[in-house]
């Protein structure tokens, strides 16, 4: 039995849309090697930035922060919340690589987004240090960012 045919079978035995299951059980590559290689972007003082943000909240679920070697590919989970009972947008998602020049991963991880969040269950990236910046914007137009490093072994 092919491998299509069982996760269209398990798809349909969830209840889950064919289309997302098989997309899911593909690896998705988040950065290529090439764009590794690229100069890293400027690091940008936010100091200036004050008060409180209204914005969705952007958080780094997997992988954490404190993973220690990391291999790829890796489980790649962000979650949105609004603030305030205002609903997010998940059409507004923009993920950016900081490189120079930038490199915009959204369309690679748009098949995999929800208004709860992003979830790629096989994400590959080259080794090293990796920092990604996302920004959501809620219904009403609030822009929430948060800025991550993956740092995945050799």
């Amino acid at each position: 039995m092919k491998l299509s045919a069982i996760v269209l079978g398990l798809a349909a035995v969830t209840g889950i849309d064919g289309s997302v299951a098989y997309a899911q059980s593909k690896t998705v590559v988040l950065i290529t090697d090439e764009e590794s290689k690229l100069a890293a972007a400027p690091s940008a003082d936010l100091s200036f930035r004050a008060g409180v943000s209204r914005g969705p909240l952007i958080t780094v679920v997997s992988p954490k922060p404190d993973d220690v070697g990391l291999k790829s590919p890796f489980h790649l989970q962000l979650k949105f919340e609004g603030r305030g009972g205002a609903q997010v947008d998940p059409e507004s998602l923009k993920l950016t690589y900081a490189k120079t020049p930038a490199v915009d991963l959204t369309s690679r991880v748009k098949p995999y987004v929800q208004a709860t969040g992003v979830d790629l269950s096989e994400t590959s990236v080259p080794p090293g240090n990796h920092t990604i910046r996302a920004e959501i914007k809620d219904k009403d137009g609030r822009a929430g960012t948060t800025t991550f490093t993956i740092k995945v072994a050799k």
